[in-house]
């Protein structure tokens, strides 16, 4: 009896082949026709993130909610009034820092080279808001953030977002119940020395009174989420800090 073409071990192995390369073609084409998509989306979001951090948000009742997509743009442009890059004792204006990479900036500074710190200017209602980006790691995945802060240092304002973190625990970085305290707290001593802020389970201000003890309660069951976030405040805030000296002088 003639074998069939279909039952012979090459014709699988050439119609896998052919499959794989029909739809690794179908990807790389949605991949390349969504990116643009994809970049303005990200972009967005970023406007939206650093806007939150000062104030300009939809927050109703206990809800972290950020203005629409819509108004984004016209309200960055509005109440963002400098971008800067920070590099060394360098200091530019560049209306495209908020594009910066942060982990890609963390890699290069890793790698022995000069890490890029976009700071972004803002001023709503008579204050003027320095709004750093930061990036650090969770229990499961990333985590990042912005944080507002005045001439001194001290937090007007802060947005945490991870990307794996446990629903209910670590992932509650990013409801208002736990953002809203880090407001007013302090980053430096009277002396000027970097301390930032711990996320303490041993804190002994629950109804986060005092400003001034650079640390806040932390999420129930939710340590390791929150050591990354002292770390990843401590860490990327503290290269600021030649920046703010300077500012006051």
């Amino acid at each position: 009896m003639m074998e069939k073409r279909t039952d012979k071990n090459s014709y699988t192995i050439l119609f896998a082949v052919g499959m794989v390369l029909v739809v690794g073609s179908l990807l790389a084409f949605l991949a390349g026709f969504l990116k643009p998509t994809i970049e303005e989306n990200k972009r967005l979001e970023k406007q939206q993130n650093i806007l939150y951090t000062m104030g300009v948000n939809n927050n109703e009742a206990g809800s972290a909610v950020f203005v629409s997509t819509d108004e984004a743009p016209a309200l960055f442009g509005k109440y963002i009034t400098k971008q800067l890059i920070i590099e060394n004792e360098d200091v530019r204006e560049d209306d495209k820092a908020y594009l910066i990479d942060v982990k890609k900036e963390q890699t290069r500074a890793k790698d022995g080279k000069t890490r890029r710190l976009p700071l972004f200017v803002g001023e709503k209602d008579g204050d003027t808001f320095y709004i750093a980006p930061i990036r650090g790691k969770g229990l499961w995945d990333a985590i990042w953030g912005y944080v507002a802060m005045d001439e001194n240092m001290v937090i007007k304002g802060v947005y945490f977002d991870h990307k794996g973190e446990t629903p209910g625990l670590g992932a509650n970085i990013k409801q208002r119940y736990f953002m809203d305290d880090f407001t007013g707290e302090h980053l430096l001593r009277e002396s000027g020395e970097f301390v930032g802020i711990t996320v303490s389970k041993s804190n002994a201000d629950p109804v986060n009174e005092d400003k001034k003890d650079y640390e806040i309660d932390a999420i129930a069951g939710a340590t390791i989420t929150g050591d990354g976030v002292s770390a990843m405040i401590k860490k990327d805030l503290r290269l600021y800090v030649p920046y703010f000296k300077k500012l006051k002088k």
